[in-house]
C-alpha cells in the first residue's frame, strides 16, 4: 500500500515532511500556467500602468501628483486584482478539479496542507509587492516630482510590499470557506475591483466601506490624511492583517470539515 507524504506512516520528521508538502506545492505552480501566469501579470500592471500614466501625465495632474503614494500606486488598482485571482485559483482550481481529494489523501495533515499553501501565496506575492514596489517608484519618480524620503515614503514602501500577500492570504482562505472556484471569482473579484471602490465613495456607507480589508491596506500607501478616514495609515495596514488572519482560519474550519 502506497504511503502518502505526510501519512502517519512515513518517517521523516514533521519539518522535513511540511518541507515536503511545500515543495510538492511549488511544483504545481510551476507547472500550471494560470499559477504562474497571474502574478506575472499582476506584477507588470501594478509597475507598468503606474510608469505609463506617470509618463503620460508628468505633473499636469495635480489631484494625483499632491499625493504620491496615490500616483505611484495607480497601477495597483488593476495588479491587485490579478492577486485576487491568483489567491483563488491557488486552490479553487483543485476544488472545481475534485484534484483537492487527491491532495488530501497525499497530505492527511490538512492544516499542513493548507499552510504549504498559504505560505506559497504568500512568498509569491511578498516577490510581487517587492518587485512592484520597486518597479512602480522607479517608474513614476522618473517623470513626476514627489518626495522619496521620510516616513511618509517608508510606510508606503513597506506598505506596497505587504499587501498583495495579505491579499492573497485573504482571497486564498476565503476561496477555501466557500469550497468552489466560480462562488470566489463570482463574489471577490466583483468586491476587490468594483463595489469596494464604489462603497467606499458613498456618503451612507463610508463609514462602514473604510473597515473593508483592501481599502484598509490601500490606505496604508497613501501619504496624506484623509478626514474622512477614522483610523491611521499604519491601522489600516493592520485591519486587513486581521482580515486576512481570520480569511485564513475560517478557511482552515472548513477545510478540516470537508469530506
Amino acid at each position: 500500500m502506497s504511503i502518502g507524504i505526510d501519512s502517519p506512516g512515513a518517517s521523516a520528521p514533521p519539518a522535513a515532511r511540511a518541507l515536503q508538502v511545500l515543495r510538492s506545492e511549488r511544483i504545481k505552480f510551476t507547472t500550471l500556467r494560470s499559477l504562474w501566469l497571474t502574478p506575472l501579470l499582476a506584477l507588470l500592471l501594478t509597475a507598468g500602468v503606474t510608469t505609463a500614466v506617470g509618463a503620460a501625465l508628468g505633473s499636469a495632474e495635480p489631484h494625483i501628483v499632491d499625493d504620491p503614494g496615490v500616483g505611484v500606486f495607480y497601477g495597483l488598482n488593476f495588479g491587485h486584482v490579478a492577486l485576487a485571482c491568483f489567491g483563488i485559483l491557488l486552490i479553487g482550481q483543485e476544488f472545481n478539479t475534485r484534484m483537492i481529494d487527491v491532495s488530501l489523501t497525499a497530505v492527511p495533515r490538512r492544516a499542513r496542507m493548507y499552510g504549504a499553501k498559504l505560505a506559497l501565496g504568500a512568498l509569491v506575492g511578498l516577490v510581487v509587492g517587492a518587485a512592484g514596489t520597486a518597479g512602480a517608484f522607479a517608474g513614476y519618480a522618473a517623470t513626476v516630482p514627489g518626495d522619496w524620503h521620510g516616513p511618509a515614503f517608508t510606510r508606503a514602501v513597506v506598505a506596497g510590499v505587504l499587501y498583495p500577500p495579505l491579499l492573497v492570504v485573504f482571497c486564498l482562505g476565503l476561496t477555501t470557506l466557500f469550497g468552489n472556484l466560480t462562488a470566489a471569482m463570482g463574489l471577490i473579484v466583483p468586491t476587490v475591483f468594483l463595489a469596494s471602490p464604489a462603497l467606499g465613495g458613498l456618503p451612507g456607507v463610508r463609514l462602514v466601506a473604510q473597515f473593508l480589508p483592501d481599502r484598509a491596506g490601500q490606505y496604508a500607501l497613501h501619504y496624506v490624511d484623509d478626514p474622512q478616514v477614522t483610523y491611521g495609515h499604519w491601522t489600516g495596514l493592520l485591519i486587513m492583517a486581521l482580515w486576512a488572519a481570520a480569511s485564513a482560519y475560517a478557511g482552515l474550519r472548513a477545510l478540516r470539515r470537508e469530506k
